[in-house]
C-alpha cells in the first residue's frame, strides 16, 4: 500500500471509530441498549487500531493478520449498525451515513487483504 493510500484509510478508520463512539455513546439509555452499545463500541473502534498495528508489522504475514482483523471488525460494526437501524436506535440519517462508511471501509480492507495475499503467493515463471 502506498504511503498516501495507507494514511488515507488509517485516517478514515480513525474517524469512523470516533463517529461510531459518538453515535453509540449518544444513544438514550434504555433497558437492553447497553449491550448493543458495548458491542458496537467493541467492533467499531478497533478497526483503526488494528490498521495501526498493521502499519508497524514486521512482516507481510503479520501485516495480513492485522488487516484481516480490521476487516472482520469493520464487518461486525456494520452488523451492529444494521441492528441499531432495525431497532430504530438513534437517528436514521446518522445510521445511514455510518453504515455506508463502514461498508466502504470493509470493501477497501477486503481489497487490501486480497492484494496482500496475492503478493505473498509464489510467482510462477
Amino acid at each position: 500500500m502506498s504511503g498516501d493510500a495507507s494514511q488515507n484509510i488509517r485516517d478514515r478508520t480513525f474517524a469512523f471509530g470516533c463517529d461510531v463512539a459518538r453515535f453509540a455513546l449518544g444513544l438514550a439509555p434504555r433497558p437492553g441498549v447497553g449491550c448493543v452499545v458495548d458491542q458496537l463500541l467493541k467492533a467499531g473502534t478497533p478497526v483503526g487500531a488494528n490498521l495501526e498495528e498493521a502499519k508497524g508489522a514486521s512482516s507481510k504475514r503479520e501485516f495480513l493478520k492485522y488487516a484481516q482483523i480490521a476487516l472482520r471488525e469493520a464487518r461486525e460494526a456494520v452488523y451492529w449498525l444494521r441492528l441499531c437501524s432495525a431497532l430504530q436506535l438513534g437517528h436514521g440519517n446518522d445510521l445511514r451515513v455510518l453504515r455506508d462508511e463502514g461498508d466502504q471501509i470493509a470493501r477497501i480492507l477486503a481489497t487490501i487483504v486480497l492484494n496482500t495475499k496475492r503478493g505473498m503467493m509464489p510467482r510462477s515463471t
